[in-house]
């Protein structure tokens, strides 16, 4: 007989899903509801505030889409691309070309621009694809690439679509609750998310918000929007803000529960809190690594606090590293994506898991595993040069 599942307890450091709260796992614990009970209801307009204020925006668009991030980003495209659209797709890792192939689905003509992987987005070549492009209607770009562990210019990049007359689509699946995201002082006007990364969430809600220029677009559309789930439209009928709601789905009603129980601890700590922790923990891991003798991936100025990019010594097995790392001490780091595959590690500091507690507990760990390996690593100075940045 097949008996119940029972996880061992990991520590999660790779790029998600992160280590959750216990504060969040408790509330997915709590009494299921119907989706439509009042006591729900008043827990969606919380869940919509919450979310306005992790996102800063005033958005009326603003809501927890009931699937992953990988829904939301679809949530996006669909609903404000139509067929024979232009759209400029920012591409210096794997989830650009997510966007790429969004673009496509529905139809619209994806103008490409390209940057090396563990490079930002070039703001000066968006702005030549502009004026090789004006009648592009769309910029499409990610805020953090989760693949390379680097942060692009948003304020600039959402300035030069609204400079054009497009509007902007925003990855920001790895940005939220790691590190500064302004949807208003921005002028973004498609912004999404995803609740298992600096969020502390469990896996499988993707938070969006579309500006009033965007609500405007999916309006007027002229052809249906191409999936009726995430069709905007519809969706607000459910998620609006009149007490009278119409049955659109049933919703994740205890996800919904974790995910504002992680908006109310975000909330108690404050943005700029958080923010701080997560650059303070991550200078703390960058400055143990390279104590060791490693070196990072990412030129300091673009680097993301939230995912690190660690290169791999060379002669140093990277499957058997990440491999002994999870048998031997229950720790999760990730493996490099596309072009930095077998060359990166991907190591994670992302909301509930920032904490010193977690970078010293990789940094011994990593330790041990490369000197077993024979990597050549200068052993027993991680610790100290942990201790100085902390407390510098």
């Amino acid at each position: 007989m097949t008996q119940s599942f029972y996880p061992p307890q990991r520590t999660l450091m790779g790029p998600g899903p992160s280590d959750v709260s216990p504060r969040v796992l408790g509330a997915l614990a709590r009494p299921t509801i119907g989706h439509l009970d009042p006591l729900f209801v008043k827990l969606m307009d919380e869940i919509k505030e919450l979310l306005q204020f992790a996102m800063r925006t005033q958005n009326e668009l603003t809501l927890p889409v009931s699937a992953p991030g990988s829904a939301g980003m679809e949530a996006c495209f669909v609903n404000l691309i139509c067929p024979g659209d232009t759209v400029i797709v920012c591409q210096n890792g794997v989830f650009g070309g997510r966007m790429k192939e969004n673009v496509e689905r529905c139809g619209g003509n994806a103008v490409m621009v390209e940057d090396d992987w563990g490079s930002p987005v070039s703001v000066d070549k968006v702005r030549e694809a502009f004026a090789r492009h004006p009648q592009a209607s769309i910029l499409a770009f990610v805020h953090a690439e989760t693949s390379t562990g680097v942060r692009s210019d948003a304020a600039a990049l959402c300035a030069l679509a609204t400079e054009h007359g497009a509007l902007s689509i925003v990855d920001a699946v790895t940005s939220l609750g790691g590190i500064e995201v302004s949807v208003d002082d921005w002028g973004a006007d498609a912004v999404y998310s995803g609740t298992q990364k600096c969020l502390s969430c469990i896996p499988g809600i993707s938070p969006v918000t579309f500006s009033p220029r965007a609500v405007e677009r999916i309006e007027n559309r002229a052809h249906k929007v191409q999936s009726w789930f995430l069709d905007m439209q519809l969706v607000m009928g459910y998620w609006g803000g009149s007490a009278k709601r119409a049955y659109h789905h049933t919703a994740p009603v205890n996800d919904l529960y974790a995910l504002h129980e992680s908006l109310v601890m975000l909330q108690e700590e404050g943005l700029e809190a958080a923010w701080a922790r997560h650059l303070r923990n991550h200078r703390a891991l960058v400055a143990g690594l390279e104590a060791m003798g490693l070196s990072m991936a990412v030129a300091p100025e673009y680097r993301l606090p939230q995912l690190n990019s660690v290169c791999i010594p060379e002669g140093v097995d990277d499957a058997a590293v990440r491999t002994a790392l999870l048998q031997d001490f229950d720790l999760e780091i990730g493996a490099g994506l596309g072009a930095l595959a077998g060359k990166t590690w991907r190591i994670g500091l992302m909301g509930y898991a920032s904490s010193e507690r977690n970078v010293l507990r990789c940094l011994n760990a990593l330790e041990a595993v490369l000197e077993k390996q024979g990597a050549g690593i200068r052993t027993g100075a991680a610790l100290d040069a942990v201790r100085d940045s902390l407390a510098a």
